[in-house]
């Protein structure tokens, strides 16, 4: 079986390192595969507000929170269905993927290496860039932290 875990978020790189996946898989029933994305952390101001929270006050804080990753997971969701579409036009089928999303995490890059490892995944696919192009014109920050501490990862980085 060949596990292999994408990292996707939305981004024409992240589409390319699905298209390319779907085809080197196309049709092969052996391919396992997970759709990794990362989600934003809560933002601060869904922090204390500088004192200890009541009860009460932490529970209608815990609603909002809820609501915002909420919305957040149905932000995620056309990333996903994207992904799943190409895959599907290859011949890979839906029991054949599984989608998978983290929130709490304040680190993309260490998220991802620390689902590649303890995953036991055989590769982990990711595309050069992200959503900051422009930022990082040869490859994003997340990618270059994750070739820089993926060690014992076979990592694919697509163009």
């Amino acid at each position: 079986m060949k596990k292999l875990l994408i990292a996707v978020d939305g981004s024409p790189c992240s589409t390319k390192a699905v298209e390319h996946t779907a085809r080197l898989f196309a049709n092969d029933p052996e391919a396992d595969i997970t759709l990794f994305h990362v989600l934003p952390y809560v933002p601060t101001t869904f922090w204390d507000d500088g004192h200890i929270l009541t009860p009460e006050e932490r529970a209608e804080r815990e609603k909002v929170i809820q609501k915002w990753l909420s919305n957040r997971m149905l932000q995620a969701q056309p990333i996903f269905d994207e992904a799943m579409e190409v895959l599907s036009a290859n011949g890979l089928t839906a029991e054949q993927v599984t989608m998978k999303s983290v929130s709490d995490s304040t680190d993309v890059a260490g998220s991802i290496i620390e689902e590649g490892k303890a995953g036991g995944y055989s590769m982990l696919i990711m595309g050069r860039c992200g959503h900051g192009r422009k930022v990082h014109p040869f490859m994003g920050s997340v990618t270059i932290k994750v070739v820089n501490e993926g060690a014992g990862l076979a990592i694919c980085i697509v163009e």
